[in-house]
């Protein structure tokens, strides 16, 4: 059931990943400076990578016997910290609320510790 979940969630999360790089890309270039593109692309590039990486949480759990909450766990990191990571970059590029800048380690820290929790899962689960 949870490897089914976050191959849909990679998967919309790859969806929404393309959909805003074409909206900052095309969008957003007459309408905010270079800089503030910058950081649009830091968070699609993120999300991107991480979406990639609920898909392979959810690959991943079809192959374990053993820590599957350890990785199912590693999914959701994955996907909260795309939501503060990225999410706290498009928010800042669209409102310039400065403040939001702040969020943005806070999703980097859930994405190290995520990878970190798939490794052990795997390493300990792995059939």
């Amino acid at each position: 059931m949870h490897g089914k979940l976050f191959v849909i969630l990679g998967g919309l999360n790859l969806f929404l990943g393309v959909a805003l790089g074409a909206f900052g890309a095309h969008g957003l270039r007459a309408r905010v400076p270079l800089e503030m593109l910058e950081v649009w692309h830091t968070g699609v590039e993120y999300q991107l990578v991480h979406a990639l990486g609920l898909l392979a949480v959810g690959l991943v759990l079809s192959h374990l016997t053993a820590a599957v909450a350890v990785v199912v766990g590693a999914g959701w990191l994955m996907l909260i910290g795309i939501a503060l990571f990225s999410g706290s970059l498009y928010g800042l590029v669209l409102t310039e609320v400065r403040w939001l800048g702040a969020v943005t380690p806070f999703g980097g820290a859930l994405f190290l510790l995520a990878w970190l929790l798939l490794v052990w899962g795997v390493w300990k689960g792995w059939h």
